[in-house]
């Protein structure tokens, strides 16, 4: 009964946080991604010394975007990478950006003009069939049982509806066994004062996600 309450806690909790993406919403300002990555890895300090895990953390930028909610996004996919660890092997998460350019999307950080950023969150965990792609972002939707892995099931769907209010877009790579790949792909720049056009996220979308190691 007990283990029970907790979940349902749980579900509540995390369809309040859904909900509050878009209603709680704040005003975007000047986000420093290396500064909200720090912060959310020292609240997670007992949690990655609990799994022996290993964080590396490469060059991070600022953008403009929503604070909380990026800080909300980090905690969800660290935090996932270090769920779905594989047995007997500490995880290890890797963190970096970089930023893009809608005709050249691997254009590097000097670029005179990034339109887009793409933080990138990755491990060595457990990794998954790409097939369920579409299923890991739905709202409760789970690939392994609740004595598996424990989590309400909102976690991904969070992450996607932060992305989507950024006019972004998250996408995953992933190997069974391998680990995961998770991309963000965000607007460089306040989306209210230059608004991005949908054909080129499209294109950044695919293109940052053809790379995979």
């Amino acid at each position: 009964m007990s283990g029970t309450a907790k979940r349902m806690l749980d579900l509540i909790h995390g369809l309040l946080a859904f909900s509050r993406i878009t209603n709680k919403a704040s005003s975007f300002v000047q986000v420093d991604l290396a500064v909200i990555t720090h912060e959310v890895l020292s609240d997670m300090e007992v949690r990655i010394k609990e799994t022996g895990g290993t964080i590396d953390v490469g060059p991070l930028s600022t953008i403009d975007a929503d604070p909380l909610q990026m800080r909300q996004l980090l905690q969800n996919l660290i935090g996932n990478a270090l769920k779905f660890r594989k047995k007997g092997e500490a995880p290890i998460v890797k963190i970096h950006g970089r930023f893009l350019d809608a005709d050249t999307p691997d254009t590097d950080e000097d670029s005179a003009t990034p339109l887009f950023y793409q933080l990138t969150v990755e491990d060595n965990g457990i990794g998954f069939d790409e097939k369920y792609t579409d299923r890991i972002f739905g709202v409760f939707q789970r690939l392994h049982s609740q004595s598996e892995y424990e989590g309400s099931g909102i976690g991904l769907s969070i992450c996607r509806k932060i992305a989507e209010r950024h006019a972004g877009s998250i996408t995953v790579k992933s190997v069974p066994g391998m680990g995961s790949k998770f991309m963000v792909v965000l607007p460089a720049k306040n989306i209210k004062t230059e608004p991005v056009h949908e054909t080129a996220l499209a294109a950044l979308t695919v293109s940052s996600g053809s790379e995979h190691e």
